[in-house]
């Protein structure tokens, strides 16, 4: 088992940890009045906050140009899914029963990998370049809820988000660079989640799928392993815990 996939099984593990921990105590004092329905105090509210915390791994898609087809020494281009974690603010606006418009700052921490793979004197030789980024992100979504049930209710998203990376080397590191990549990024995202209605607050449990629709590589024409790709999108996906009220 890689150290990589590891740090996912981890990160999982205490997200779910920490969803059990929050939800089997408050269930069951929930339960023990039963019909009395948290959600109403929240409807009364035209808006509210919170904070989320979540886990994230991140890559590129890489989209290979003609070069690749042409050179003679390297085998493959590929990207590396990496881990990674966010903080951020909620602020969600009720638009009738149905509907809110959210925005959520958030500061992103994720890692992303291109591996090139080459052979030289007859051995197979791997680079690879190693993207650390620290995002400043600015999402913007409209969420679609259900019927509520029991203090629960189901609920999907939608929306686009600018990232700016504030840790971007693209401009400070040159020549030993195998490829650079844009500090900002424009995505669009999906998800889907529950919310939880709590006597003091909204627990909502969420995946989102980010898919960038701009080319964030930095052409550099001196650079082999710039030349043999045409462009490389963003791929993230996030599993997000919601506190709100």
């Amino acid at each position: 088992m890689s150290f990589r996939f590891t740090k996912f099984i981890l990160g999982f593990n205490l997200i779910l940890i920490i969803t059990l921990l929050t939800i089997n105590p408050l269930e069951t004092k929930a339960q023990t009045s039963k019909g009395n329905y948290n959600f109403l105090d929240f409807q009364q509210k035209p808006y509210y906050f919170g904070i989320t915390l979540a886990y994230n791994t991140s890559k590129f898609r890489v989209f290979q140009s003609k070069d690749f087809i042409l050179n003679d020494s390297l085998r493959s281009v590929e990207s590396v899914t990496g881990p990674g974690f966010n903080l951020g603010i909620v602020t969600n606006l009720k638009i009738g029963n149905y509907f809110d418009i959210r925005f959520l700052p958030t500061l992103s921490f994720a890692e992303r990998n291109i591996n090139y793979a080459r052979v030289k004197n007859d051995f197979p030789l791997v680079r690879f370049r190693k993207v650390e980024s620290v995002f400043v992100e600015m999402p913007f979504h409209v969420r679609y809820k259900s019927e509520p049930y029991n203090d629960f209710r189901l609920f999907v998203i939608a929306g686009v988000k600018y990232s700016f990376d504030v840790a971007s080397d693209s401009r400070s590191r040159q020549a030993e660079t195998l490829v650079k990549v844009a500090p900002t990024d424009f995505a669009f995202e999906v998800g889907a989640g529950i919310q939880f209605f709590f006597p003091y607050f909204i627990f909502s449990p969420e995946i989102k799928f980010s898919n960038g629709f701009n080319n964030s590589l930095i052409f550099d024409k001196n650079l082999q392993e710039s030349n043999v790709i045409e462009k490389i999108l963003s791929r993230t996906f996030t599993l997000s815990l919601h506190f709100e009220g």
